[in-house]
């Protein structure tokens, strides 16, 4: 079995935090998904494909692998870049702002 341990990302439809905190171990596919001809809906025999698993340490992640004879990859988070604009929203409206306010 083949898997990756990675650090998810924060979605793009919000600005939290939220399940970004947590390693996860996830199986790769094993078989490729076929399409039914009936009604055209993408199938796979594969059930590990569905099962993720959360970690709280990489290492925590990387031993169960071990453990249970898993081949895992692991995948390491790319950093934030720091906000570089100070300020927030609020300073679009400041009465000292360098540029003239037009619409």
């Amino acid at each position: 079995m083949r898997a990756r341990i990675y650090k998810p990302a924060k979605t793009a439809m919000s600005s939290g935090m939220a399940k970004t905190h947590d390693w996860v171990l996830e199986f790769a596919p094993a078989e490729a998904r076929e399409v039914d001809p009936l009604m055209g809906w993408t199938s796979s025999g594969d059930t590990q494909a569905q099962v993720k698993l959360r970690f709280d340490s990489k290492e925590a992640a990387v031993e169960y692998a071990r453990a249970h004879g898993i081949d895992a990859v692991v995948v390491e988070p790319k950093t934030r870049k720091p906000n570089i604009r100070p300020g927030g929203y609020g300073e679009n409206f400041a009465t000292n702002r360098r540029g003239a306010w037009t619409h």
